[in-house]
């Protein structure tokens, strides 16, 4: 770990972590593989992150940002110090396995044509409840899973990754103009070149707390900047394109938003003429607020009945 040129950089972001960084550095520095340096960046917390920092952890590298400036600013600050050959992001709130880092470095020793290298994980709630979390598997070269209708990418826990450093530069940094899905963003401009190898064993601890990932309007206000940036690659696919259109606009009508998810429903039909949920949703919005409101409540209670029924048995 105190190697003059380490051959892992870990790179923890975090803000206002105070309670919680702990488990996340510890969880670091008890990894069985050594060669690495930490590097946590700071992105303005007004807690006591800084004094915890430099009390309890005085040899790793720590960076305090000036200014609050979102996860992707204090990524890439960390990026620009890192001097390892392979990235791993952290994230300040969880945990990884003490073997985590072994059994990744293990699959670039084997096969250094690798760029990225990311495990499955364990979801953990706030009542303690624990799922387990699947990876997708990310075929080189392709944007869209055609069976889900999404990102193929999508599900890939930033803090399961390791990466080789020259792939993040030969795509670029992370996007700070993403109010959400930065992790996607930059998967997804790697997956265009690089292979991904899935480890499937769960050597993540995701701790599912309120906070950027819950934030309904950053989430449609991301994938309308990602459906932007990438859409003549996407444009042919208007299954695709009718999906993320009826997730937007679902989200939207979700808090209040009528007017402007219908927007987004329309857009769906365009694409897709037969996309029935886009149908149905749309012509329930003419309703008003109140009617949508209920029919949509009764909808998720007898689904979210059933499905627990479901997998009881």
């Amino acid at each position: 770990m105190f190697n003059n040129k380490p051959k892992v950089s870990v790179i923890i972001p975090t803000y206002n972590r105070e309670h919680l960084i702990s488990r996340s550095i510890d969880s670091v520095l008890n990894q069985t593989y050594k060669d690495f340096e930490v590097i946590i960046v700071d992105d303005a917390s007004t807690d006591n992150t800084e004094e915890l920092i430099k009390k309890e952890y005085p040899t790793l590298i720590y960076l305090r940002l000036k200014k609050n400036m979102g996860a992707a600013v204090a990524r890439n600050t960390g990026l620009n110090v890192a001097r390892g050959e392979y990235i791993a992001f952290h994230d300040s709130d969880d945990e990884w396995f003490p073997e985590k880092l072994e059994k990744q470095m293990d699959v670039f020793d084997k096969s250094p044509e690798v760029g990225v290298v990311y495990t499955d994980m364990l979801r953990i709630f706030e009542d303690q409840g624990i799922d387990y979390w699947n990876s997708p598997t990310v075929y080189s070269g392709i944007l869209v899973n055609e069976q889900t209708l999404d990102y193929q990418v999508l599900g890939i826990g930033i803090q399961s990754a390791v990466i080789q450093k020259e792939c993040i530069e030969y795509v670029g940094y992370f996007d700070d103009k993403l109010p959400r899905l930065i992790d996607l963003d930059l998967f997804l401009r790697l997956s265009k070149y690089f292979k991904f190898y899935h480890i499937r064993e769960p050597l993540v601890k995701y701790y599912e707390n309120e906070g950027i990932s819950t934030n309904i309007i950053a989430g449609y206000t991301a994938r309308i900047y990602l459906l932007n940036k990438y859409f003549n690659c996407l444009k042919g696919n208007k299954k695709f394109l009718a999906r993320q259109y009826y997730d937007i606009g679902y989200s939207m009508m979700s808090i209040g938003n009528l007017r402007s998810g219908r927007h987004y429903l329309i857009k769906a039909i365009k694409a897709n003429p037969i996309a029935i949920k886009s149908i149905v949703l749309l012509i329930i919005s003419l309703a008003g607020q109140n009617i949508y409101e209920k029919i949509i409540n009764i909808y998720n209670t007898i689904y979210w009945r059933l499905f627990h029924a479901s997998s009881v048995k």
